[in-house]
This record gives C-alpha cells, structure tokens and sequence, in this order.
C-alpha cells in the first residue's frame, strides 16, 4: 500500500507558510516572495521549501533568501502549532529557477513564432 503521508504534510506545510508569511512575517525582503512547492523526506524529519520572487536582481534574491532564513524559527513554530506531528522538520529555503527557465522556453517560442 502507497504511503502519501509525506505530500500530504508537504501540501499542509505549503499553507502554513503561505500564510505565516501574508500575516506574521513583518520583514520587507520577504514581502514579494511566493512559495511554489514543498518537499518532505519520508521520514518527515526535513522539509525543503521553494519559492520564487518576482525580481530578476540577484541582490533582491539574495535578501529574500537572508529573509527566509531570518524567519526560519518563527515559521518553524507555527507549523509545530498547526500541524499536529510528533516532531516538527527541519526547514531549508532553495530558490525555485523553474520560473525562470519557464519565462525563458516562452520568449524563445515567441521569437521563433515571430521569424
């Protein structure tokens, strides 16, 4: 029998992040960050957790990710209040390119519609 424990905590955890990050989260270098996707070890021990932001700078990605990481704890507890897990997983922040590489396969179907 398949065990879908994991993407069900993931999906719950992507929620959870959405919305501590609209309500609780205060820091201006994480106001135009949006959570694509969450990853959970089977063991339900680590979560991994992608997002995308609107800029293309990378100083601005590279506040949104120091932002993240400020506010690790404070997302931390709140998914430990939310969920109801014996331990709440370790969470990391990794910047989602597939955006990016989206935007990039679009402009060069556009361009070659265009010719």
């Amino acid at each position: 029998m398949a065990n879908y424990r994991d993407r069900r905590v993931a999906q719950e955890i992507l929620k959870e992040v959405n919305q501590v990050l609209r309500k609780s989260v205060r820091d201006p270098r994480v106001e135009n960050v949006n959570i694509t996707d969450v990853h959970v070890t089977g063991d339900l021990q680590q979560a991994t957790i992608y997002y995308s932001i609107l800029s293309d700078l990378a100083s601005d990605k590279k506040a949104a990710q120091t932002g993240l990481e400020k506010a690790t704890g404070l997302i931390r507890r709140e998914i430990g209040k939310a969920l109801t897990l014996y331990k709440t997983p370790e969470i990391t922040f990794e910047l989602d390119e597939s955006v990016a590489y989206g935007s990039k396969i679009d402009e060069m179907l556009r361009k070659l519609n265009q010719e």
